[in-house]
């Protein structure tokens, strides 16, 4: 702690106790009162973090100054005189534990505690706490618990397609509707050849935004075998799940706090960071910034030889084209997102706040809904794995006119009420009629 800090502290500390050191005529019960109502305001304590300052302490103060002939240099705090040594254990017990770290060294800290106590170490009625341990084996250059080192090794698939790894970037701000908003880049590399299926910046990272950059990469490179995605909600969803195995893709998700997996992808984003964000023009909207990210992946990034395998991207996963899988030409359905719902008496199912008529026949059953969310106008039904068709949007009023017969066939009625008026022609104001 520098000088100044400590006079900081000083000058704080005799602020505090100065109404007590100005109010000399003051009855015991007064002083009691003005203490109390000291020790009970919230301060703001330079350099410690609190806001409470206690009876004792307040009283500590006091006496300090008083004895030391009113010089404030005594509110400063000291260093402690014993630094270096731990006063709850001598120097025998602290050789004893040394000694039994060496014969332990895997054992966390309160489970060591716990063995010297049973061990008879520490005296009893010795007070160590886990904190006075770590002190003392840091005090002596005692190693922590030794890191186990995992076997990892540099990896490349065999051919374009066996794998590819995915991930997302918090990207720059970017213009929308007048405001800036944060983006967000999905993006996929091939492991083989180091070429970028799809990446694109979007507003929101969830979901719809990887789901559309993964459709546009499987229709523009074909399928891989599979997709080596981390543990966000994102990729943990049930749609992205099934999708991909119906797909036959493998969905495989890295473990947790190891983003050494996925160091293709993460090396890429380096890249990126470095080559791509500095160069961009200020205040682009998100077209414009995804406009300026495909021609830089198309006519610079896959067009350079890469440092790990002597092509370019490009060329390199072309190689083998005849061996790609070619993306179903229903793709986007394989992605809808799935949900179950129970149709009521009226024949009705609730979705996303819209009401739809279902079929006859499927009153009071639990149904299975497969639909984009952008296109709520297909929302296909399931029941017992069969499709019963497209679900049509609820119309009151023409329910209001279906007359039902023996409660199982229906007949739609004329809408009644005053005959209606021939259309009028256009551009002209009075009907010409001849005399007769």
């Amino acid at each position: 702690m520098d000088q100044k800090i400590r006079e900081q502290i000083a000058l704080f500390r005799f602020g505090v106790i100065a109404d007590l050191l100005t109010r000399k005529h003051l009855s015991r019960g007064e002083r009691e009162k003005l203490i109390a109502e000291i020790a009970t305001k919230q301060w703001d304590i330079p350099h410690t973090g609190r806001s409470r300052i206690g009876r004792s302490t307040l009283l500590r103060w006091l006496k300090l100054y008083q004895f030391s002939g009113g010089n404030v240099e005594a509110l400063q705090p000291h260093s402690r005189t014993d630094k270096g040594f731990c006063r709850s254990l001598d120097s025998e017990t602290e050789k004893a534990l040394l000694q039994l770290r060496k014969d332990m060294p895997t054992l966390s800290l309160p489970v060591f505690l716990t063995v010297a106590r049973d061990r008879h170490i520490l005296p009893p009625g010795t007070v160590v706490s886990v904190q006075t341990l770590y002190r003392l084996f840091h005090r002596h250059g005692v190693p922590r618990i030794p890191r186990v080192l995992e076997d990892r090794r540099r990896f490349e698939t065999e051919l374009p397609n066996d794998l590819w790894q995915s991930d997302c970037l918090h990207g720059p701000k970017v213009c929308h509707e007048g405001k800036l908003r944060q983006s967000y880049l999905f993006a996929m590399i091939d492991d083989h050849s180091r070429l970028i299926p799809h990446a694109q910046f979007y507003l929101a990272e969830n979901l719809e935004s990887f789901r559309d950059c993964l459709i546009q990469a499987l229709v523009k490179r074909g399928l891989p075998r599979r997709l080596y995605v981390d543990n966000s909600s994102v990729f943990r969803c049930h749609t992205l799940k099934y999708a991909c195995a119906r797909l036959g893709i493998v969905l495989l998700y890295t473990a947790p706090y190891t983003p050494e997996g996925k160091g293709k992808i993460e090396r890429w984003f380096k890249t990126l960071r470095m080559q791509f964000l500095p160069l961009l023009p200020a205040s682009l909207s998100l077209p414009q910034i995804n406009e300026h990210l495909a021609k830089w992946i198309n006519e610079l990034y896959h067009l350079r030889v890469h440092s790990s395998t002597g092509q370019t991207p490009l060329q390199r996963y072309l190689t083998h084209i005849v061996l790609m899988r070619k993306a179903p030409s229903d793709l986007q359905d394989y992605f809808r997102t799935l949900v179950r719902r129970k149709v009521d008496k009226d024949r009705t199912i609730s979705l996303d706040g819209k009401l739809y008529e279902a079929p006859l026949g499927l009153i009071g059953n639990t149904v299975t809904l497969l639909y984009h969310p952008q296109d709520p106008s297909r929302i296909e039904v399931f029941f017992e794995e069969r499709s019963w068709g497209f679900l049509v949007p609820l119309s009151v009023n023409i329910n209001s006119r279906v007359k039902r017969i023996s409660g199982q066939y229906t007949e739609l009625i004329p809408p009644s009420g005053p005959p209606q008026e021939p259309p009028r022609r256009g551009g002209q104001l009075f009907d010409r009629r001849e005399n007769t």
